[in-house]
């Protein structure tokens, strides 16, 4: 797995212990699920209409933080990017269709 991703997963999960005035973070799981939904709701905007304007820096920026808002809901699930990086090395090999396929027997 990414460093990178593995760092912030663990920076995120001391987070649940500081207080929601000290850190952004906390202050995202003191207010609870639908609150981290929404950030992650506004996020995507945000990438879609970089996407869209065409600006690589900033689809990168807005990526950055859709992906930094998801792991927080991550870790409010007691998730991290490894469960999600096994869920993609699972696809390798598998068409998209075979993969629909699949997920919708489930």
């Amino acid at each position: 797995m990414n460093d990178t991703l593995q760092k912030l997963a663990e920076i995120l999960e001391q987070r649940k212990q500081e207080p929601a005035d000290k850190s952004y973070v906390a202050s995202l799981y003191a207010k609870g699920l639908d609150h981290i939904l929404k950030k992650i709701g506004e996020e995507a905007t945000e990438t879609v209409i970089a996407a869209k304007d065409g600006n690589k820096k900033q689809i990168v920026y807005e990526t950055a933080d859709l992906w930094f808002h998801s792991m927080v809901m991550l870790a409010n699930q007691d998730l991290g990017p490894n469960d999600v990086l096994e869920e993609l090395e699972r696809r390798f090999g598998l068409s998209g269709l075979e993969e629909k396929t699949q997920r919708s027997n489930k």
